[in-house]
């Protein structure tokens, strides 16, 4: 098949980084254009990367030489491209504004940034969950006034954890969540050489990170009327999140209790849901979908992050503990990778699924 060419804009930063890994080798998309801030436009990437690399797999070979561009530059940046990639590291209103001029330029824009979680026609995206969503994407073009440009983003890397998880059971009237999550320094864009406040410590507060974890899944879980996507008010969560001195990896401590208690779904039957769990991306079988999305340990230190961090390259997401609980129905513990499922992997698999159902031509 003739491949898309793609772009990375905010491909010096660790989530970019993350990206020009994931793409080296990618059988559907070529990287042919990185973007960056003015200060690292006209050098190339292994000029401006080399000495703060920091991922374990050394600069992409294809990509060491491409001589980054302005990423405010967007006419020209589109024209090299079917579609780009966004992790830039910018203020809010700013990533809007960009993310934006992208998409009015007619260059489909997959954004790894907040930015447009909650605006009402841009689609919060997990493959498994509500590939559905992409259907917004008309609405939202008719409102840019495009005939391809558009937005689409991934969700938080922290509710990769445990909404996957919650998700399948969603049909049982689940709708009440205590989820607390113990996340990685990656997540900050942090290793231990650059935070090494971090070694031997945990800080108790990641700023905005809370209300992303209470409020995003409500529009992950919500449905499509007219031309936004409206939340559901079907389930109530809340959450603690928390950085502990790991490099990669969140974790995450959930309670979870159903409308109809008597009736709650039997420890064996959950179990079974989880393992045998497949979304759109196991269906399209998309080139970085795990083959099996939720798997579960029955050991009771299982999931542990150094020994599931990497499952299915990455990709799925590690389940353990689930049990009674004698304030909600049921407690468990779930992990995920946080650069890989939770960012920018997160994000190739959505592209995957956009190009698949024809919303990228």
């Amino acid at each position: 098949m003739k491949k898309y060419k793609v772009g990375i804009i905010g491909a010096t930063g660790m989530v970019g980084q993350r990206f020009a890994l994931l793409l080296e080798n990618h059988p559907w998309f070529d990287v042919v254009c990185l973007a960056a801030s003015p200060r690292s436009a006209g050098k190339t990437y292994k000029e401006v990367v080399e000495s703060r690399w920091v991922m374990d797999s050394p600069i992409p070979a294809n990509m060491a030489d491409l001589v980054i561009k302005d990423a405010a530059n967007v006419e020209e940046v589109s024209a090299e491209v079917d579609f780009c990639f966004c992790a830039v590291d910018m203020k809010k209103d700013e990533i809007k504004a960009l993310e934006e001029a992208y998409a009015k330029a007619e260059c489909p824009i997959v954004s790894n940034n907040s930015a447009h979680r909650l605006t009402p026609d841009v689609p919060m995206i997990v493959p498994e969950i509500n590939a559905d969503h992409a259907k917004i994407i008309e609405s939202q073009k008719k409102r840019l006034g495009t005939k391809r440009g558009f937005i689409a983003v991934k969700s938080n890397c922290s509710l990769q954890s445990y909404v996957p998880a919650i998700h399948p059971l969603m049909q049982f009237g689940v709708d009440k969540v205590l989820a607390c999550t113990y996340q990685a320094i990656s997540g900050a864009g942090k290793t231990f050489e650059r935070w090494p406040e971090m070694v031997d410590n945990i800080i108790p507060y990641i700023g905005g990170e809370e209300e992303k974890s209470e409020i995003e899944p409500l529009k992950i879980w919500g449905k499509i009327e007219g031309d936004e996507i409206k939340m559901t008010d079907d389930i109530a969560i809340t959450s603690q999140c928390i950085r502990v001195p790991v490099s990669n990896g969140h974790t995450a401590a959930v309670f979870m209790s159903f409308k109809d208690s008597e009736n709650k779904p039997s420890v064996d039957e959950i179990i079974k849901i989880w393992n045998e769990y497949a979304g759109r991306a196991q269906e399209l079988n998309l080139p970085s979908a795990p083959k099996q999305f939720l798997h579960y340990f029955t050991e009771p230190d299982r999931p542990q992050i150094k020994s599931e961090r990497n499952l299915e390259g990455g990709m799925a997401v590690s389940i353990g503990r689930l049990r009674e609980d004698s304030q909600y129905d049921y407690k468990f513990v779930c992990m995920s990778h946080n650069t890989l499922r939770g960012a920018a992997g997160g994000a190739v698999l959505l592209a995957e699924l956009l190009c698949a159902e024809g919303y990228i031509d």
